[in-house]
């Protein structure tokens, strides 16, 4: 059973409920299963507990508070349902390695001189390259104001494009060869804003002719319109006749996406592949040849 649907819209249902009582008790409730196999199965697709996550998202959604807003410490502590600031500070402090006054006023020092230097050299991001039918209708960059954990997200948004069959991508390109036999998994979190084409990750894998030899783009489980932060990921078998491998976050059309926390790892076997098979769909022979059917 694949459960990265039922994991997606319980993501969805804990980023609309941060500032409310969340129990896993309600969450399981919410997604059907008993409260100890949907902790299983969380775990297992998202990579933290449930209760990681929540902690780690109201900490993000906090430290984002803290500089982009004047509203006390102590407020956002409550407002994140933090009992007092003192348990608010601890647990700010296991993510950001500072409490919170002090992260306040260091940090917002550094993402004005950050923002200003981005804003000089806003279309290089270290180890991305922007690709596309039209890389030139679009920009990526270093968004420090949204993001899913830590202090800044990566960006790709459409400037000029005008259609749906325009598109770009921000990607990375590399050997195979360390992964050559294995099953390997690209999986991450994005937020979608104004999308109307479609978004979300893409994985390839080439042959020294480059020649496709496993591909998914998501094309059958587009991210549209408006998402909050969500959970998605891409799983292919690296054969051994691979040579180039390369993924990244697609956007058709207009709009904006946001991605946060990628990953890139081998799985088991057991785990399935979301390779777009081109194949499936082929009959076994000619028909109708004679138009007559």
């Amino acid at each position: 059973m694949r459960y990265s649907p039922i994991i997606q819209k319980t993501i969805e249902y804990i980023e609309n409920s941060l500032q409310d009582e969340l129990s896993l008790e309600n969450i399981a409730r919410f997604a059907g299963f008993s409260k100890f196999h949907y902790h299983r199965v969380f775990h297992k697709e998202v990579g933290v507990t449930v209760s990681e996550y929540i902690r780690y998202r109201r900490i993000a959604n906090a430290a984002n508070m803290l500089l982009y807003t004047d509203e006390k410490i102590i407020d956002i502590a409550l407002y994140y349902r933090f009992e007092t600031q003192e348990s608010f500070t601890r647990s700010f402090k296991k993510y950001y390695e500072l409490p919170p006054g002090q992260y306040r006023k260091l940090v917002s020092k550094l993402t004005l001189q950050k923002e200003e230097m981005t804003m000089k050299n806003e279309q290089l991001l270290k180890g991305w390259n922007l690709s596309g039918s039209h890389p030139f209708n679009y920009k990526m960059g270093i968004d420090r104001e949204i993001f899913h954990k830590g202090q800044a997200s990566g960006f790709l948004k459409s400037v000029t494009a005008e259609s749906k069959g325009e598109f770009a991508t921000m990607m990375q390109q590399f050997k195979a060869e360390h992964y050559l036999g294995k099953r390997m998994k690209l999986s991450g979190f994005l937020k979608s804003k104004d999308v109307d084409g479609f978004c979300g990750l893409w994985m390839r894998v080439d042959n020294a002719l480059h020649d496709v030899l496993q591909f998914d783009n998501m094309g059958n489980r587009p991210i549209v319109n408006d998402t909050e932060w969500n959970h998605y990921y891409i799983v292919l078998d690296v054969p051994e006749n691979s040579s180039i491998i390369s993924f990244g976050v697609l956007l058709s059309g207009r709009g904006q996406v946001w991605v946060d926390e990628l990953e890139f790892e081998e799985v088991s076997i057991d785990t399935p592949t979301t390779n777009i098979d081109y194949g499936c769909d082929l009959l076994d022979g000619p028909a109708n040849l004679s138009f007559e059917e």
